[in-house]
């Protein structure tokens, strides 16, 4: 029988090992050449800026996505060290587009913490996650030392490939709320999350592992379907705690897809099946901008969520694909093979479906 993994654990095992890296190149940050340099009277500029940069990635996070890049390069028969800037890299990533997609949500909270733009402007934050984004490029350099021209190049193109998708999705999803529109279904809110939360969150990493192991054309494809699949469930999962959660603490504001807008599968469900009245005042609710919102409005959706079904229509969904995924993994994932890294993997599919925060 297989010994149970606490993927948990796992994320706090590798967060261990990718957050030195991490820090140590933040200080890149304020070591400027000769030819640059400033001058030692402005150290408190240069302390305040490394300081608001480094702020997201202190507050650190989950490291799901490092950890997918880290498993899947090991799993493959890589050495712990190879994968150790591409997962950097990686979750960088992820600290620069949350400071962004906080000022375009105007996010409240981020981490347990208020968000960067509600602690120092939006100016200053901007600016900040522009530099976090610099500096992860700078950080994919040092592949070129490590794992030579060919796999460095790929990798670039695939951190090119995944973003523009992702910021393609973040697009569109953006555009819908300011659009107020309402007529979506399910296949819309797919292209969203195959964007976002499928390539981004679970192919992308895996895939960034799978080059630095050396993969293929065929298992790199093999991993995007997988992560294409495991991604629905992951966001569908993610936007039912939204509903239903507070993040063990994290999170301040229940609802928050509510008060931007968001076309989450439960919200299209439930205008599709609400009766003609309380669609209408549904509609109403989200032809209003953030600020408009009561809370008693947000309470209220989630009230109709649960009335017609909505959220139940959510939870078998992330479960149905949660399944599709597991088998995924099973028989065509087999290339995953070395232990105990892939039994690592597989809990991880788990974490995604059942996870409460």
């Amino acid at each position: 029988m297989k010994a149970k993994v606490d993927f948990v654990r796992v994320l706090e095992e590798n967060r261990n090992l990718v957050w030195p890296v991490i820090e140590e190149k933040l200080k890149l940050l304020s070591d400027f050449p000769d030819y640059c340099r400033v001058d030692k009277k402005y150290q408190d500029l240069i302390d305040f800026q490394r300081k608001i940069i480094a702020d997201y990635p202190e507050r650190k996070g989950k490291y799901l996505r490092p950890t997918l890049t880290m498993l899947t390069a090991k799993a493959m028969g890589c050495q712990q060290k190879t994968g150790l800037i591409t997962a950097a890299a990686m979750q960088m990533s992820e600290d620069w587009i949350l400071n962004h997609d906080d000022i375009e949500d105007n996010s409240p909270y981020r981490r347990g913490k208020p968000a960067l733009h509600q602690i120092y402007g939006v100016e200053l934050a901007l600016n900040a996650g522009d530099a976090l984004h610099i500096l992860m490029w700078r950080v994919l350099w040092d592949n070129f030392k490590l794992l030579g021209t060919n796999k460095s190049l790929m990798i670039g193109e695939e951190f090119f490939q995944m973003l523009n998708r992702t910021v393609f999705g973040q697009g569109i999803e953006l555009k819908w709320a300011a659009d107020k529109e309402i007529k979506l279904n399910d296949e819309d809110h797919f292209l969203v999350l195959e964007s976002k939360t499928g390539y981004y969150t679970i192919a992308g990493p895996m895939r960034l592992g799978a080059i630095v192991a050396g993969a293929n054309a065929k298992q790199l494809n093999l991993i995007y379907r997988f992560g294409v699949i495991l991604g629905r469930s992951f966001q569908i999962v993610d936007d039912l705690l939204d509903l239903t959660s507070d993040f063990a603490g994290q999170k301040k504001t229940r609802g928050g897809d509510i008060l931007e807008n968001k076309k989450t599968l439960m919200v299209i469900h439930l205008l599709k099946s609400a009766k003609p009245g309380d669609r209408e005042k549904i509609k109403n609710i989200f032809f209003k901008s953030r600020g408009e919102k009561t809370a008693g409005e947000v309470a209220w959706v989630i009230e109709m969520m649960k009335k017609y079904g909505s959220l139940n229509y959510g939870q078998k969904l992330a479960k149905k694909f949660a399944d599709q995924a597991k088998k995924m993994f099973k028989t065509d994932l087999k290339f995953l093979k070395r232990q105990p890294y892939r039994n690592q993997i597989e809990a991880g599919i788990d974490f995604v479906v059942n996870r409460k925060s």
